[in-house]
This record gives C-alpha cells, sequence and structure tokens, in this order.
C-alpha cells in the first residue's frame, strides 16, 4: 500500500524526474496536462469528473503521503493534478488555450493569489490540497479571460 500511495501521489512518480524539468510542482503538472490534452481532448463531463475525483483523492493521498516526505513535500504533486484540472474546466479544446492554462496555473500556483496562502496552512491533506484548488480557479477565470480576448480582439495568435 505504501508503494502505491507514493507512486500516485508523486503523480506516477513524474515528482522525481529533475533531470527532466527542475521545478517540482511544474515536473509534476506535465504528465496531467498531457493526460488532458491528448486522452480526455476538451471531454468536459470527464474534465469535471476528473477535477472532483482527482481532488478527492489528493486530499486522501497527500494527507498519507505526508507520513513518508512530511507537510507539502516537493515529492507530492497529486495536488498540482487537481489544480491543473480545475483549471481546463469549460476551456476551450485547443492547443493555445491549453498552453495558456498550464502557464496560467503555474504561477497562480507559484505566486499563491489569496486565500491560496491561507489554505496552505490547513492541516494534513487538506492544505496540500486546497491550496492548488484555489489557484487552478484563479487560473481558470484568467485562462477564460484569455480565451475571451483571443476571441474578440485581433491581438494576433
Amino acid at each position: 500500500m505504501e508503494n502505491l500511495i507514493k507512486f500516485l501521489a508523486s503523480g506516477f512518480c513524474s515528482s522525481f524526474r529533475k533531470d527532466i524539468i527542475p521545478i517540482p510542482g511544474t515536473r509534476g503538472t506535465v504528465p496531467i496536462w498531457l493526460i488532458a490534452y491528448f486522452l480526455v481532448q476538451g471531454n468536459q463531463p470527464v474534465t469535471i469528473g476528473l477535477a472532483i475525483g482527482i481532488t478527492i483523492l489528493s486530499v486522501y493521498l497527500s494527507g498519507k503521503a505526508e507520513n513518508y516526505w512530511g507537510h507539502d513535500a516537493k515529492e507530492i504533486v497529486i495536488d498540482e493534478w487537481a489544480g491543473m484540472m480545475i483549471t481546463l474546466i469549460l476551456v476551450p479544446y485547443s492547443f493555445i488555450n491549453y498552453a495558456a492554462a498550464f502557464v496560467f496555473f503555474r504561477i497562480t500556483d507559484i505566486i499563491k493569489i489569496p486565500p491560496a496562502r491561507n489554505a496552505e496552512k490547513l492541516p494534513g491533506g487538506w492544505g496540500v490540497t486546497l491550496d492548488d484548488v484555489v489557484a487552478g480557479i484563479h487560473a481558470n477565470i484568467l485562462t477564460h479571460l484569455f480565451v475571451y480576448i483571443i476571441n474578440n480582439y485581433d491581438v494576433g495568435i
């Protein structure tokens, strides 16, 4: 059971691939972005289902994984998966929209716009996950604003 918890909490061990991407949250977000872009392909019922399911799973797995790695350790990236899927809710499927969503999620997750910073202080898996949920909501709003702008103004994209 310990190995399964570590495997899932580490985003299929993506958090250990320092040789590919040096920033833990970013390397943990890449696999779920690839899954969303290449497998889910904008299917919104699946996106919403994954966002809810991964969020619930993240609270549980993050809490368990803290027993091995500590609170909000760099090895735990399942919370990034939850935040990224929340970011993609109702985003029209296209490479540019999904790339923008990825960038906005990483920015909002790094700078922790309030109340994300406060959510991070919650105990156990709640604190690990909810700051990324808040970042995902912020990134979702920014992505929808981006989509609106590029679809309604001549911005050359």
